[in-house]
């Protein structure tokens, strides 16, 4: 299939192999130097997945990411030319070859195995200033979150008001009130329909998503609420919004946003719910201070099973598919169809993309200062445990695309993990107090951290190098949020302010 099929650039042809090649590239001189990679190496594709793709190949040492991608287009008969990263024992390729290979010291004895992931065929541009600070709040902003079409941002604050903010015009749109505790918690409807708020009493609150309007309560719980979810799109029925909340009461509810009733609650935690994830294969997944972390049938609340291995508080939990659960039929330029069967026929092909035909996969984070990643939908045993943070682990998030972790702590660091093996990659350390919150760009090429030192900062994933440092609140920083659409980010924090970064 590839014999004769020449790289950009080069005399050299990728020929089929069968056997070792006849000269070893030279790595080092005989002084033990690293030296120029000679003559050419002998690569083998994989997916990530693990899956060969096409024959071994020999290909000059001198070969280029762009060069790699031009003939990974050419085996996998692509009708679009997609762009790939590489990787060579999980590092990426970010020169030649055979620099990649003298700079991280790896032999070559055998086909040389690359991994190739597909990259998101959009670019988000960094942000880099601050385009308004919008006051209003007269409390710490303890929520923000923008809608899954990237066009509004509502944000909760201790002053027990829920804001709708305008983006175009950068001021206050509506003034939601209705609560008469701290807003801890705001969560729009994968639909852009809905969006609903916690309270420190227990309440919830609906919200027209295009109004700001309140539609009314949901009574039912008995202290503050601490995570709500809502049903993904691809699930739900026509003209039926679920979601589901956690509190402080140890239950987790099930309610429908139309009639604002409460269809079932589910009870096996004897502490503090902490957080509630909405699963795209029909679980809803709920992490307690008591140490477990339990999945219930989402149809009638069964409890399905139970995960436990952590010694401390589960304070946090993240799905591989999150960001396709949060957007639903949203693409990342905001459009989506307006007939509904045709939404969730689009929500449900943007879930697969996502998944990749794999199970869903989970990570918590914990008081006890490590993750544990887990498939739940299929086994209770953990893939693996995290190790390596010294302080709290705050949250933990998976990029869009699935393939990384970021864990935020209280011991000022961002750590990196692969998101299907759960091993180890980089920490990002220039924060000089606890990290709280941390977002990813939709492109899952950069993320932004905010922290209690007053700052946001801007990361670069290929790099793991700081790219934007962002200075501007006066005080600790509660909640930051990405925009799916990549326009730009919203941060809010204990100096009352919501600001709006841009590039």
């Amino acid at each position: 299939a590839s014999s004769g099929q020449s790289l950009p650039g080069s005399s050299h042809m990728s020929t089929l192999v069968s056997g070792k090649p006849s000269k070893k590239p030279k790595l080092t001189d005989a002084a033990g130097a690293p030296a120029e990679v000679l003559g050419n190496v002998i690569i083998q594709f994989h997916s990530s997945t693990g899956d060969r793709t096409g024959p071994s190949l020999d290909v000059p040492a001198s070969v280029t990411p762009e060069q790699l991608e031009v003939l990974l287009n050419g085996l996998l008969q692509s009708e679009e030319k997609l762009p790939y990263s590489f990787y060579v024992e999980e590092q990426e390729l970010a020169d030649e070859l055979g620099i990649h290979l003298v700079k991280h010291k790896m032999s070559v004895e055998s086909a040389l195995r690359v991994v190739y992931q597909p990259q998101a065929v959009f670019r988000v541009r960094p942000v880099s200033r601050c385009t308004a600070s919008m006051p209003g709040h007269s409390e710490s902003v303890l929520s923000v979150a923008f809608s899954p079409d990237g066009k509004q941002l509502v944000s909760g604050s201790g002053d027990t008001t829920v804001r709708f903010w305008d983006l175009s015009t950068q001021l206050p749109k509506t003034e939601g009130k209705g609560h008469n505790g701290w807003v801890l918690v705001v969560a729009w409807s994968p639909d852009a329909q809905f969006v609903a708020s916690g309270d420190m009493k227990g309440a919830i609150w609906l919200w027209d998503g295009k109004t700001g309007k309140a539609l009314g309560s949901c009574g039912g719980h008995k202290k503050w609420i601490t995570s709500i979810s809502w049903e993904p799109t691809h699930r739900a029925e026509p003209n039926i919004r679920r979601f589901a909340s956690g509190s402080r009461d140890n239950i987790v509810s099930v309610w429908d946003a139309h009639s604002r009733r409460c269809l079932f609650s589910m009870s096996n935690h004897s502490m503090v719910v902490t957080s509630v994830k909405w699963g795209g294969e029909g679980l809803i997944y709920s992490a307690s201070r008591d140490c477990s972390i339990s999945a219930w049938d989402a149809n009638d609340g069964k409890l399905v099973r139970t995960f436990k291995g952590h010694a401390h508080w589960v304070n946090t939990l993240a799905l591989s598919s999150e960001h396709a659960l949060r957007t639903g039929a949203f693409d990342h330029s905001g459009q989506a169809p307006s007939d509904p069967v045709e939404a969730k026929a689009v929500a449900l092909k943007r879930y697969e993309v996502a998944t990749q035909g794999q199970a869903e996969r989970m990570v918590s984070g914990s008081d006890d200062f490590t993750m544990f990643l887990w498939t739940p939908s299929a086994s209770k045993q953990h893939v693996a445990r995290m190790t390596g943070h010294v302080q709290t682990v705050n949250q933990v998030c998976f990029s869009p695309d699935g393939r990384w972790i970021l864990s935020a702590s209280f011991d000022k660091s961002v750590k990196l993990w692969d998101g299907v093996k759960g091993t180890f990659l980089a920490t990002f350390r220039a924060h000089v107090g606890p990290v709280y919150q941390v977002a990813w760009s939709s492109d899952s090429r950069m993320f932004i951290s905010g922290s209690k030192d007053s700052t946001l900062k801007v990361w670069d994933l290929r790099t793991r190098k700081l790219k934007v440092d962002l200075p501007g609140h006066a005080d600790e920083v509660f909640c930051v949020d990405w925009s799916p659409d990549g326009a730009g980010v919203a941060s809010g924090g204990k100096d009352h302010v919501i600001k709006l970064w841009r590039t």
